[in-house]
């Protein structure tokens, strides 16, 4: 286990060292690894780090505004509506490494657009030791690491967490005193939606896999999940009132585990998982069905995609 003190003396004077007097955005999405990186960076180098928080559109009920709010003690950050070219970029894309690369593809271009009106050098990103793992193990790509184009153009990426696992993490975020509702809050995918809508990502799969997310996360948080969240994962056949429908099934799935790195799926009461497919199918009327995922990790990933 990390000495947490000793991290955060030795990351903040290496974060210093690799920017020096240059200027550096940080990658700021919300989550726990991006979080503790940002506040690294920011006690490292101060107003010399603009934090950049990119809407895609693939992203939690809320999260824009719950950011903004978070982060508003840092005065440079910035926010960049970037809906419609993510979902242009990935219109017509059905394969999950191919949807990982456009989308970490998207992001570097939307940093390097963000860098060039901040005359940044440098990008800071929250890439964590399982997201290296997984993508030169080619389990799947990260969108900050294997997703990454070939060219890019900063002087240097700095990644102060990379060597660290999830409950690591948590453990300097406790310990720089970030709210709980950073440090403690459940992984989200760095694509976020787009590899819980299997297939083409539409905006009309991305908005039913974010109301069921928000679902799933209120009603399993008393079962202290690692991880929980649903998916959109095809359509099949439902009555609602007197008419067939032919609507989107609904995976739910609710993991315990350490590190991420292996998981089990939880055993959820009966009537959380009823509650769950009646808010589910009862707010939406596209969605025709809800099953439940009782896969670990292996044989499966945690994620779909």
């Amino acid at each position: 286990m990390v000495n947490v003190d000793e991290f955060i003396e030795d990351a903040t004077a290496s974060i210093r060292d690799q920017i020096g007097d240059e200027h550096a955005i940080i990658a700021l999405s919300g989550g726990v690894d991006s979080s503790v990186a940002a506040t690294l960076a920011y006690e490292a180098v101060g107003e010399q780090l603009t934090p950049v928080y990119v809407d895609t559109g693939l992203m939690r009920k809320g999260e824009t505004e719950q950011i903004a709010d978070t982060f508003s003690f840092m005065e440079s950050l910035r926010v960049v509506d970037a809906r419609d070219r993510f979902f242009d970029a990935l219109e017509g894309v059905v394969d999950p490494e191919e949807k990982r690369k456009v989308i970490g593809e998207q992001f570097i271009r939307e940093f390097e657009r963000e860098a060039k009106e901040t005359d940044a050098q440098y990008l800071v990103q929250g890439t964590i030791y399982p997201d290296r793992i997984e993508s030169e193990g080619n389990i799947k790509s990260h969108h900050n690491v294997g997703g990454l184009p070939d060219v890019v153009d900063f002087e240097g990426i700095v990644e102060p967490v990379r060597d660290l696992y999830k409950d690591e993490v948590r453990e300097v975020a406790r310990a720089l005193g970030l709210e709980s509702i950073i440090a403690e809050r459940m992984p989200f995918p760095g694509p976020g939606l787009a590899v819980r809508v299997l297939g083409e990502v539409t905006p009309e799969k991305v908005q039913v896999a974010r109301d069921a997310c928000h679902v799933v996360e209120d009603e399993t948080e008393k079962h202290d999940p690692w991880q929980a969240f649903a998916a959109v994962i095809g359509k099949g056949t439902g009555v609602k009132g007197d008419n067939r429908v032919h609507g989107w099934i609904v995976s739910v799935r609710s993991v315990e585990s350490r590190d991420g790195m292996t998981a089990r799926a939880q055993e959820l009461p009966w009537d959380t998982l009823q509650r769950i497919q009646s808010r589910i199918t009862g707010t939406n009327e596209n969605v025709a069905r809800v099953v439940y995922d009782v896969t670990h990790k292996p044989p499966a990933t945690i994620e779909y995609e």
